[in-house]
């Protein structure tokens, strides 16, 4: 569609969209890092459901719930075995109970770009399917990759097996398969390496087996000039936006721009975060009601990082993500492992989202874009900022609703107490360490 998405209509005519992106009221939560496996998951995870829900998360992704050649789940074998690395069959039903009882919607890693083979086939490679369930031949493997069915519709996965979606055969036993999952208890479903074949079958797929949710892992470079990210990265973002467009805009999609921008942002670059426009300059900016907003994940973070966002930073960067428009993601690294105070201040950023009512279409006003300073207005409620830089919004009606190191947010306060002139006692006794 071109840069036509540069001014998407983002609103709410599309009676095909599900009514969790109408809503646009999710905080995703990714409950598993790259050493999970290692950890008797599905119950560390049960024990940990109740305060998952009370934070406010409304879904949950988890790794990979199947069989796979590799523990961490992401090169899969039999789809139809949930006994994996990261616990038994037994345990996962018994996370995935207690989080329905917590309305916590479980979201499933659909990793379907490839498929690890159980016994050799054409030119001696492991492209056959025999013994298991969706027992394919190498019919069912792209002629790129090694097999004898078609060209891929995307990029190779290397290395292994790639998936032939232009076979009916595959399409049919991978709908049964995501319909399966469905009745095990998945709500939601996220798309591992959706570069790897068309977005027109994730649309067939979404259409099949009406996940309430989908969000597709699109991620190829962004712009560099040398080592250098540069600050235009319209052709990044018109990439993704093109994939959700293909999905028949059914699945959202992971804002990797906003990611690449706002980790080079936080190190005195925050003149970066408004476009020539006047925007965010990620997904966010033109299609935010798609765009799932995050840090850091398994691959980028944890301890493969190979695209980590700066850690002394990692305050700033969800002060932006959780009062941004955008469907804001939290990891499971930073939320648990990082200590107390980030999981507290995390939380408290949360409960300003939801009660301010911040949406993933809230309008946002940017208002300084500067080296050391970025601040905005989303809605008419929230003002907020970041950066070493002194800032804070005028008026007598604004009180200081959170604070922390390099980040502070404000709310509007009532009008009977603005009436009454009382004014935040908090706002003024904290704003040495919170606005500088």
């Amino acid at each position: 569609m071109g840069n036509s998405n540069n001014g998407h209509v983002d609103d709410n005519q599309h009676t095909d969209v599900g009514a969790i992106i109408q809503s646009g009221r999710e905080i995703l939560f990714q409950g598993f890092n790259w050493e999970s496996h290692k950890h008797d998951w599905w119950r560390n995870l049960e024990r940990k459901v109740t305060d998952i829900a009370k934070s406010g998360f409304t879904s949950m992704w988890l790794p990979p719930a199947t069989n796979s050649f590799s523990p961490e789940g992401y090169l899969p074998q039999n789809l139809h075995s949930l006994n994996s690395a990261y616990g038994s069959e037994h345990l996962l039903k018994t996370l995935l109970q207690k989080m329905k009882q917590h309305k916590v919607r479980a979201m499933a890693d659909i990793v379907i770009n490839h498929r690890i083979g159980t016994t050799q086939g054409h030119g001696g490679m492991y492209n056959r399917y025999d013994g298991i369930p969706m027992a394919w031949t190498e019919h069912a493997v792209t002629s790129c990759t090694g097999g004898l069915g078609s060209k891929s519709t995307g990029d190779n996965f290397n290395g292994v097996p790639n998936i032939d979606h232009t076979q009916e055969f595959v399409r049919k036993d991978l709908l049964g398969w995501m319909q399966w999952l469905r009745k095990v208890g998945f709500q939601d479903f996220r798309f591992d390496f959706a570069r790897g074949y068309s977005p027109k079958y994730v649309k067939e797929y979404i259409e099949s087996a009406k996940p309430l949710f989908s969000v597709g892992e699109y991620w190829d470079s962004c712009n560099y000039s040398g080592t250098t990210l540069e600050y235009n990265q319209d052709s990044h973002r018109q990439r993704i936006v093109n994939w959700i467009d293909g999905t028949g805009q059914l699945s959202a999609a992971f804002d990797f721009t906003t990611k690449g921008i706002l980790q080079e942002a936080v190190k005195g670059q925050f003149w970066r975060l408004r476009d020539p426009k006047g925007k965010p300059p990620g997904v966010m900016g033109w299609w935010p009601s798609r765009a799932v907003t995050f840090l850091d994940n398994h691959d980028t973070g944890s301890t493969q990082a190979h695209w980590p966002f700066p850690s002394n930073h990692i305050m700033e960067g969800y002060t932006y993500i959780l009062t941004h428009p955008g469907i804001p993601t939290v990891f499971y690294d930073h939320f648990y492992d990082w200590g107390n105070s980030i999981h507290d201040q995390i939380v408290k950023l949360m409960d300003i989202r939801r009660n301010q009512d911040i949406h993933s279409r809230s309008p946002v006003t940017i208002l300084e874009a500067q080296p050391n300073l970025y601040s905005a207005m989303i809605g008419e409620k929230v003002c907020m900022k970041i950066g070493d830089g002194t800032w804070c919004p005028s008026g007598r009606d604004w009180t200081l609703a959170t604070c922390g190191h390099g980040y502070a947010v404000w709310q509007k306060k009532c009008r009977s107490n603005v009436r009454k002139g009382s004014q935040s006692i908090y706002a003024h006794l904290s704003a040495a360490s919170c606005w500088s």
